[in-house]
């Protein structure tokens, strides 16, 4: 979850859609109840984040989804990251563009 003002939620989709192979576009705007969030002020995973006057909550898929799906899964192998250690790859960023 990211919190956008107002004037900037639509760039801030068009350039993440373009980007389907990494998180892509943003999966709910301004209505954390309807994916399931209860509460903004007690994240299941990270810090809580302020959102301030103007702003509205965005939010996108994340690795974080991915490694509880795995945990679940119990795969031999799986390679991801952990906050603050992101993966990184010799994959262009117009390669992730669809």
């Amino acid at each position: 979850m990211r919190p956008l003002p107002t004037n900037k939620i639509v760039r801030a989709i068009e350039v993440t859609s373009r980007y389907h192979k990494a998180h892509g576009s943003s999966i709910q705007i301004a209505n954390p109840e309807s994916i399931g969030i209860k509460d903004l002020e007690k994240p299941d995973y990270g810090d809580s984040i302020t959102i301030n006057n103007g702003e509205f909550p965005v939010f996108w898929a994340y690795g974080v989804t991915t490694q509880t799906a795995i945990w679940n899964a119990k795969p031999e192998l799986a390679i991801t990251h952990s906050p603050g250690h992101m993966f990184v790859s010799n994959i262009k960023d117009e390669e992730l563009i669809f």
